[in-house]
């Protein structure tokens, strides 16, 4: 699928994705990297005849819901066409001065992103166990 995400560091670690399905069906991709108590969301894809139904809105919240197992507690993307789409999930635009070093020093935003790229945050609830 064409998405023009970055793929060059797929394979490090530290990074999870996610195909979520629908009857059976997959609808969509996600991807994450951990960074400490911060998460840098590192896709989020609707395949193009799912789009419009609401299932991109969705799906972030099942992805931080698993990483609430490590403690995380913000989320930072980059993005170049999407800024709309994440304000209605929470999501502010921020400097990059704003974000933590371990999320400025990944590989997707030192180098793979552009650096006309909007950088997003999203401070999550305090989860109780």
């Amino acid at each position: 699928m064409a998405a023009n995400l970055p793929v060059d560091d797929l394979e490090e670690e530290g990074r999870q994705f996610f195909a979520f399905n629908s009857h059976g069906k997959v609808v969509g991709y996600g991807g994450m990297e951990q960074s400490g108590q911060h998460t840098l969301l590192r896709s989020l894809v609707v395949l193009p005849e799912y789009q419009g139904r609401g299932i991109g809105s969705r799906l972030p919240p099942l992805m931080f819901g698993h990483g609430y197992r490590f403690a995380m507690r913000s989320v930072f993307l980059l993005t170049e066409t999407a800024v709309p789409f994440f304000e209605r999930l929470g999501f502010r635009c921020i400097e990059r001065s704003e974000a933590p070093a371990e999320i400025l020093n990944t590989r997707q935003a030192s180098s793979l992103c552009p650096s006309s790229a909007t950088l997003m945050k999203l401070v999550l609830p305090e989860h109780s166990t």
